[in-house]
């Protein structure tokens, strides 16, 4: 046999060989099929490799396969499951549309393949409710609430009833960042917490990330809230809106370019004071808020979009004492598909949070606030269908103004002043890896670089010492340490400079198809510091940077869980426990003064926390009756040791529960569909009480009676807990016509719970005894809103 006869068979194997490992990528967007919009976490599965993958926060995706025939389905929650199958023999764009489903009761499959996603991606401590969700709970005078509706989520609280901000693992509320559209929202309330600042028809989506933050999220230690509000219709006009008790609210969206491009308006106002101007009452408290957002597909490699928000509060008092406060963010963002495997996003966001107030009885208005300009650019990087880089860069440039004060008259004998304003540059670069390492096992890790310079310009104390807190060893109390002298720093010189490697890490090994347990660990730093000495966010609170005083507040955080999907979805259970531990948190000395304290460092003492619990969140995911149970015991602590051997620090340097501990937090929530006319909703939340500081006893001194406090925050406010109920009416002629219509009627505490705000102690004048006055917001509170869309 001629040696040459193995030539041709061997090019016939190479060529066969090589054939059978070309790989070719499928890519595109998963839209609404009703207004074209973009929707986020779209779960992809192909059957035959038993890959799932999700979409990102544009609506993209993208895998690579051999080439081949596949079944592909597209799912996600509430909407139509769409398979299809696909010969794959090139590179491919596919973009699919779908339906909302036709909410037939025995319609269940559209939760399956998203499920058992979620249990095999290295994702924990993450939490997500859908709009439809959120417009199902039963709340205050019948108003939606993004924030009060997270509350029913393991591991969320807050200060108490109507009090704004929320607490996430014994967290500080200043620890959690909140984003729109990935601009910073600095205050999230309405009405000092009655209400949240989302107009929740204009929201599209909102994740909770509790623990293993990916690397792209830095500034807080807490959680990351990331909402999106929505696009708009591309194809055809469309309105809808709501008219309740207190407020009322509307939403218009169309296509400036049929196909390509869309806006989004909508406007929400409160009402409830044009009641006491009846009344010839001249006090009055009202919001409003306003979301914009123009996107434009300029082709199928280039999208452009520029969103915002503007809100404001108002309350005033006889036209003597006015305060107005609010957000306003804009931010403009582009999409550039570099290939099929490569996505990108860059944004110029820009945050403003405005506080003000008009004091005409004392003759001056004052202002004060912080600003941000924000750049970034990210990318997402879909190496392989088992490796996926997320990288980019942020910087943040912050502008503080601690208050300005200007008279109103010359009578006033008020002087115009300015405290001196405070800047700084955030920069940061990240890297983040999704990797499959094995059919059972999932891997994401990356690191994050901070960096953080304090700049001037600004004139700065010095002290003895270096310390602006001293301790009085006579009467064992700190005080604040007298300036020994001053140093001037001029524009942009650089006052304090940090930088931090801020590492994470989480792991997800696969049971079987409905099991998995999980573990993360991340590092985060937060260089800003809100200046507050209450548990619950005031607008009066200001924002500070970190300095040679005001140190960075660094956490580490591990958790451990388990997650399984039941009886083929139809339910599902998420365990987790966790531990974290702060260092340099902030806490204040006895009689600190924070109100326009140009120095606020000779009030403040750098400490330490830690929080550790167990979390259950058990859901029934579809069928008549849905809804969910989330149970949370955790502690959460706080220390100040003394400086030297003589000092004795806060509490006498033992550990403290800091005022948002809270050791019990149960939340159930029903959602039951009776027939197409109604649907019935209930809440019920049960907490622990506040942490707080009693009274145990009293002296006389000079005929002064000089009450004696237990340790701080030794005692608890009276167990927290409310009922709520709700019944949507959806009338039957709805069918088959555009205007459609429903009516939501709600009871807000049903057994009138009468839940203490705050418990203070006086003297009886006409018993002489001492009694303690309970503060109750709250009790029963009916409402009824008309909801319209056409």
């Amino acid at each position: 046999m001629p040696k040459n006869i193995f030539t041709p068979i061997f090019l016939i194997l190479l060529t066969f060989q090589l054939h059978s490992q070309q790989k070719y990528t499928i890519s595109g967007l998963v839209s609404d099929g009703r207004n074209k919009e973009t929707l986020i976490g779209v779960s992809l599965y192909i059957e035959e490799t038993k890959t799932g993958l999700t979409t990102n926060e544009y609506g993209f995706y993208s895998i690579t396969l051999p080439k081949g025939n596949y079944t592909l389905s597209v799912s996600y929650v509430g909407y139509k499951t769409i398979t299809e199958t696909i010969e794959l023999t090139q590179d491919t764009r596919k973009n699919f549309l779908i339906t909302e489903s036709s909410q037939q009761l025995d319609e269940v499959v559209i939760v399956q393949n998203s499920k058992r996603v979620d249990v095999r991606k290295p994702e924990m401590s993450v939490n997500k409710l859908t709009i439809q969700e959120i417009k199902e709970m039963p709340v205050i005078f019948g108003e939606v609430d993004v924030i009060k509706s997270i509350l029913t989520l393991p591991g969320v609280t807050n200060a108490g009833e109507g009090q704004s901000g929320f607490n996430v693992r014994g967290g500080g509320a200043d620890q959690n960042l909140v984003l729109l559209d990935e601009a910073t929202i600095f205050n999230s309330s309405h009405l000092f917490g009655l209400f949240s600042v989302f107009n929740p028809d204009a929201i599209k989506d909102l994740k909770l990330y509790k623990g293993g933050i990916p690397s792209r999220y830095g500034g807080r230690l807490s959680s990351i809230l990331d909402i999106y509000q929505k696009e708009g219709n591309k194809d055809s006009f469309h309105m809808n809106g709501g008219i309740g008790l207190i407020s009322s609210r509307i939403l218009a969206e169309g296509p400036i370019v049929k196909g390509k491009g869309s806006f989004v308006f909508a406007g929400r106002g409160s009402y409830a004071h044009l009641f006491l101007k009846l009344a010839d009452n001249p006090n009055s408290a009202y919001f409003y808020d306003l979301n914009t957002k123009l996107s434009y597909s300029i082709n199928e490699k280039n999208n452009i979009y520029l969103s915002g928000y503007f809100g404001r509060d108002v309350f005033q008092l006889n036209n003597s004492f006015v305060n107005t406060y609010g957000n306003a963010v804009l931010n403009f963002r582009w999409n550039h598909l570099f290939s099929d495997k490569l996505f990108s996003n860059m944004s110029m966001i820009y945050s403003d949070y405005y506080y003000g107030l008009k004091l005409d009885i004392i003759g001056f208005n004052w202002d004060s606030g912080i600003k941000n300009y924000n750049f970034k650019y990210d990318f997402k990087h879909y190496l392989t269908n088992k490796l996926k880089l997320t990288y980019g860069i942020q910087t943040h440039y912050y502008d503080f103004n601690p208050g300005k004060i200007e008279p109103t008259s010359e009578e006033s004998g008020i002087n115009a002043d300015q405290l001196e304003k405070k800047y700084a540059l955030e920069n940061a670069v990240y890297l983040d890896a999704e990797h499959q390492i094995s059919k059972n096992l999932a891997l994401s890790y990356g690191l994050r670089f901070s960096s953080f310079l304090r700049l001037g310009q600004q004139t700065m104390n010095t002290y003895a010492n270096n310390q602006p807190v001293t301790f009085n060893s006579q009467f064992l109390i700190y005080e604040s340490a007298e300036p020994t002298g001053t140093v001037s720093y001029g524009k942009n010189e650089t006052i304090a400079n940090f930088e931090n490697l801020e590492p994470r890490f989480a792991i997800a090994y696969t049971l079987n198809e409905d099991q998995s347990v999980k573990a993360s660990y991340n590092r985060m730093s937060q260089y800003l510091h809100l200046i507050s000495n209450t548990q619950s966010p005031t607008p009066l609170d200001v924002w500070a940077p970190s300095d040679q005083y005001l140190k960075p507040q660094i956490l580490d955080q591990v958790a451990l869980g388990y997650f399984r999907n039941i009886s083929d979805d139809l339910y599902s259970l998420e365990v987790e426990t966790f531990f974290k531990k702060i260092k340099n948190r902030v806490d204040y000395i006895d009689g600190a003064n924070l109100i326009a304290n140009e120095a606020i460092e000779r009030v403040v003492l750098n400490g330490k926390a830690r929080a550790y619990g167990l979390e259950v969140l058990f859901r029934k995911n579809s069928g008549r009756f849905k809804g969910w149970v989330s149970y949370t015991l955790s502690r959460s602590e706080q220390q100040v040791d003394g400086r030297t051997p003589e000092e004795i620090g806060i509490n006498n340097g033992r550990w403290y529960r800091t005022g948002f501990d809270k050791m019990h937090n149960l939340a159930v929530v029903a959602n039951y569909k009776l027939n197409e006319k109604w649907r019935f909703s209930s809440n019920f939340t049960l907490q622990t009480g506040q942490p707080v500081t009693f009274p145990t006893g009293q002296y006389e001194y000079q005929g002064i009676t000089v009450p004696i406090f237990s340790s701080r925050n030794e005692n608890n406010l009276p167990l927290y807990h409310h009922l709520d109920v709700s019944a949507t009416l959806t009338p039957r002629k709805n069918k088959g016509r555009k205007w459609q219509s429903e009516w939501v009627f709600g009871i807000y505490n049903i057994y009138n719970r009468m839940n203490s705000a705050s418990i203070t102690f006086r003297q009886n004048q006409e018993t002489g005894n001492n009694e303690a006055i309970r503060l109750s917001i709250f009790g029963i509170v009916p409402s009824a809103t008309y909801n319209i869309k056409f």
